[in-house]
């Protein structure tokens, strides 16, 4: 007997049968046998299907059915499990994308409804900046919330986020734009293999033996996308794969954010067009990203204070004090608790924010640095 997930893996086969269709196919018939059994006369009562679409079931399912139990041989063989979109092991969050993959290929452990995900992209060729600002990033979210990080194994950004998770011991999942019997670009096998050792996962939605285009790669960034709470775009020009990914989050009407730049730098020209155009938030920190997503800024205990703290005045040394052992707070909360009046606050605050001592969030709120 055959298995659903073997009709399911040739059913994605069949010329002319994408994800949403796929799956409009399979809530008429009930099943993806169901879709392949049809005669193309009862596929043609299925609203959107045409002659063409009927047709190609008909003469192909057979071939597909052969192709799918060869990828369930090789899946078998090379640890690769097949995650169909109806599983609990399937991204949930992708799951809700309209045009989410029917099967995904997973070789690899993550847990890939983790209860924070962040994609990070950017451009292949990143600069000392952008390297380090990705690094900072992913380094300051381990400390906080230890995140699945998401990616693309490709190289600049794209590795810099997968190296910089597994240096933090973050799990990390890399999206790639061909089959699990290869691995593009081939520099970067080792990096994936130690993601995989790690907790983390390289994933799929193409089979074995697929043909490695250019067009692949656009198409897995949905995946990237729609895996995650939030698009986090380190470096990019004007054009280029990490716009495409950006602008299906919008799409998906999840968050997007980007880091800035200096004015006229080409790598940054992308994420500078993200944020005027009020698709992307700015980020600086992972604080940013903690705040935007509406996640806990974990408390601080309090802290001693530096030496060089004792030049501040006595109204800053209790502000201090107070965001030293609390979240970030407004100013309102700031003169309720401390007992000092609007003008000393504001004052204070200006004070400890030129010394690196405070940071101001958005919406007017203060952390302790």
């Amino acid at each position: 007997m055959i298995a659903e997930l073997q009709y399911q893996i040739a059913l994605t086969l069949i010329p002319g049968v994408g994800s949403i269709t796929a799956r409009q196919l399979i809530a008429y018939c009930g099943s993806a046998e169901a879709v392949l059994a049809a005669t193309p006369k009862s596929l043609l009562r299925i609203p959107d299907v045409g002659p063409a679409l009927s047709g190609a079931v008909a003469s192909s399912r057979q071939a597909a059915l052969s192709r799918a139990a060869e990828e369930l041989e090789f899946m078998d063989k090379n640890g690769v499990q097949a995650l169909s979109f109806l599983d609990k092991s399937y991204p949930e969050r992708l799951r809700n994308c309209e045009d989410s993959p029917l099967v995904l290929y997973v070789k690899g452990n993550a847990d890939l409804n983790a209860a924070k995900v962040i994609s990070i992209v950017g451009t292949r060729n990143a600069t000392a900046y952008g390297r380090q600002q990705c690094e900072n990033l992913v380094r300051d979210l381990a400390g906080l919330y230890a995140p699945l990080v998401v990616s693309g194994l490709a190289f600049g950004i794209d590795v810099c986020a997968h190296r910089a998770a597994l240096r933090n011991g973050l799990p990390t999942v890399a999206v790639v734009g061909h089959g699990l019997d290869m691995m593009y670009p081939a520099q970067h096998a080792g990096v994936a293999q130690e993601m995989v050792q790690q907790g983390g996962a390289v994933l799929s939605d193409f089979t074995s033996k697929c043909v490695v285009d250019p067009a692949n790669f656009v198409r897995r960034n949905r995946i990237i996308a729609g895996m995650a709470d939030v698009t986090i775009v380190v470096e990019s020009a004007v054009k280029g794969g990490a716009l495409i990914t950006a602008g299906m989050a919008v799409d998906y009407a999840r968050d997007v954010m980007a880091f800035p730049g200096r004015v006229g730098d080409k790598a940054s020209e992308g994420c500078h067009k993200l944020i005027k155009t009020n698709k992307a938030a700015l980020v600086e920190s992972a604080t940013d990203v903690a705040y935007n997503l509406g996640w806990d800024i974990p408390k601080k205990q309090p802290v001693q204070l530096p030496l060089f703290s004792a030049n501040l005045s006595d109204s800053e040394k209790q502000l201090l004090n107070f965001l030293s052992a609390t979240e970030a707070q407004s100013i309102d909360v700031i003169c309720r608790s401390t007992k000092l009046s609007m003008p000393q606050v504001s004052a204070a605050l200006l004070n400890l924010e030129f010394g690196g001592l405070v940071k101001t969030l958005p919406g007017k709120m203060f952390l302790k640095m």
